[in-house]
């Protein structure tokens, strides 16, 4: 069964709160006794309250971390990255009923974002944005089309798979320009071209959402948008890898 921490946190925060608070407020209405100490679990509340109250307003509303589960977005990242996720690059959400109260800003093409999956709203996945609210897409011979206009790919070297526990033999890296954002994206030369090929129209409060990996990526390409309600942030940074150890030199490196 899959915990669902932001409730527990939320939860947590509250009843500490509730039981210090209530115990201070109580206390000067009955007069308590001075330097009595107070119960045991007075204490505990009032240790943790501050703590979970801070960890709560950081991961709600400022930064949340993520580990990368999957090879979908190699070669931008890889399995065993963990990741920030700027919270408020799309607007500050109340956490658990996710819920916008402040609008921050929206995604741009060539973001890398992270949302609830539309068909499971429990999973977090993490994609590139290709289309925004009134973009055409079209995918045809392993290459994107923007508005009619293609997306430029570059270069090719083949893939040095040294650090991810996930194997693509004879996979190529290239590089891509979407928007503002210049990447690296991975194809599989062997992989039929016409199995993720396509063109849509993404409606006005949906993004169209790709994995870096083209060959091999569960995305919109599948299973069509992503509606602006399921966004949770920008993932802009990667603070750790490990894969039976930890990997120093991807730490700090800035996600494009």
């Amino acid at each position: 069964m899959t915990i669902n921490f932001p409730l527990w946190l939320v939860v947590a925060t509250f009843v500490c709160g509730i039981i210090w608070l209530g115990y201070v407020l109580f206390g000067r209405l009955s007069g308590r006794e001075a330097g009595k100490p107070p119960p045991t679990i007075v204490e505990y509340a009032a240790s943790f309250f501050p703590v979970l109250f801070i960890v709560l307003v950081l991961r709600s509303f400022i930064f949340e971390p993520f580990r990368i589960p999957s090879g979908s977005m190699i070669p931008t990242l890889l399995v065993g990255d963990f990741i920030l996720v700027s919270k408020f690059s799309y607007g500050v959400r109340l956490p658990v009923i996710h819920k916008k109260i402040l609008h921050t800003g929206e995604p741009e093409t060539g973001d890398v974002a992270v949302f609830r999956f539309p068909d499971n709203p429990r999973l977090d996945y993490i994609k590139r944005v290709v289309g925004v609210p009134g973009d055409s897409v079209e995918y045809r011979d392993k290459t994107f089309y923007v508005n009619g206009e293609e997306v430029l790919i570059s270069g090719e070297t083949l893939y040095s798979d040294i650090k991810s526990d996930a194997s693509y033999p004879r996979s190529l890296v290239q590089s891509e320009s979407l928007g503002s954002s210049d990447h690296q994206i991975l194809v599989n030369p062997l992989a039929p071209a016409g199995f993720t090929a396509g063109s849509w129209q993404v409606p006005e409060g949906h993004y169209f959402l790709v994995g870096d990996n083209r060959d091999n990526s569960n995305d919109s390409r599948m299973w069509g948008f992503v509606p602006e309600e399921n966004l949770v942030g920008k993932a802009f940074l990667i603070w750790m890898h490990w894969s039976g150890g930890v990997e120093w030199d991807r730490i700090g490196d800035r996600i494009r």
